[in-house]
């Protein structure tokens, strides 16, 4: 078992005994760490909006549900989910180094240089690129584009209080890209994924960043977790009831399956349950509320799946 498992370099939100760093040898560590691996939930949020958009576009055009979609962006959230925490991590390797959660990174505890971490930030962007090239060129192009809100995310919590916001746009991107690989085109049902998507990630995202809203004060970082105060759990809900209504509004426009409702519905139960249980002052269960989304949002693709089979 490798030493990342019980030792001094096991990160704080690092699932325990993930299989990832219990068999990577020792000098891979830092680079599963780095693409977050031991943490799947991020790669599992950025999956899903492609899932859901890809189902919901299966649903109209018919013919059953892509699968061989669904494989590719699989691979290509993993691999750019990856390429994203590296980024994130080269940029804020300093002001890492001054949060108790994060100061173990690879980066700020200097088991990774930055050189190395750019070296495994290519590695990672070119498994990304042999997805994308397996899609339409509309496709790859509305994949490029995305870079631009990616590549600007990192500076966002040193100048406005709303960097889940700009996470959401980057994050929800999949909204657009499952739609646009079955018609190659984007439609109103599209956007509508897209938008309910980044209302769902301020939400989930805001849940997180409770876990730091000490020493984010103290390193004069911005999140809206600061911002909502003793708020947090109205405004939690109210994005997403925003997240809720747009989704079923998206189902409504496409005029696919019923079945794709009680996705919805079984969303906004979890979402909802999510809400009663925030409590700002407990990090321990921010984290499990945060990790939770991952049902929520398969909850929602089990309801479009389904339209897809029926449709």
């Amino acid at each position: 078992m490798s030493p990342a498992t019980s030792g001094p370099h096991l990160l704080p939100d690092s699932v325990a005994r993930h299989p990832a760093l219990r068999f990577a040898p020792a000098w891979a560590v830092p680079y599963v760490q780095l693409a977050r691996i031991d943490r799947p939930i991020g790669w599992w949020l950025l999956l899903l909006p492609c899932w859901e958009s890809n189902a919901l576009a299966s649903a109209v055009a018919g013919g059953g549900p892509r699968i061989w979609h669904l494989l590719l962006f699989l691979i290509g959230a993993i691999a750019m989910r990856g390429a994203g925490s590296t980024y994130n991590d080269l940029v804020d390797r300093e002001i890492d180094a001054r949060v108790e959660r994060t100061r173990g990174r690879p980066l700020p505890s200097g088991r990774v240089t930055p050189r190395q971490a750019k070296i495994f930030l290519a590695l990672q962007c070119l498994v990304g690129l042999a997805v994308l090239l397996c899609f339409n060129g509309f496709s790859i192009g509305l994949g490029f584009a995305s870079l631009l809100i990616v590549a600007a995310y990192p500076f966002m919590k040193r100048i406005t209080s709303w960097p889940q916001a700009v996470l959401g746009l980057a994050f929800a991107w999949g909204g657009l890209m499952g739609w646009a690989a079955i018609f190659g085109s984007l439609a109103l049902p599209a956007l509508l994924v897209y938008a309910a998507a980044i209302f769902w990630t301020i939400g989930y995202d805001t849940i997180y960043a409770l876990q730091d809203i000490r020493d984010d004060a103290i390193a004069g970082v911005r999140s809206t977790a600061r911002l909502f105060g003793e708020h947090v759990r109205g405004a939690v809900g109210l994005m997403y009831a925003v997240a809720t209504m747009l989704s079923a509004l998206a189902v409504h426009l496409a005029g696919v399956s019923p079945l794709a409702y009680a996705g919805v519905v079984a969303f906004a139960a979890h979402c909802a349950w999510q809400v009663l249980r925030i409590d700002p002052d407990d990090k321990d269960r921010a984290l499990k509320l945060f990790r939770a989304n991952r049902d929520a949002g398969l909850l929602l693709f089990a309801g479009y799946l389904a339209a897809a089979f029926a449709g």
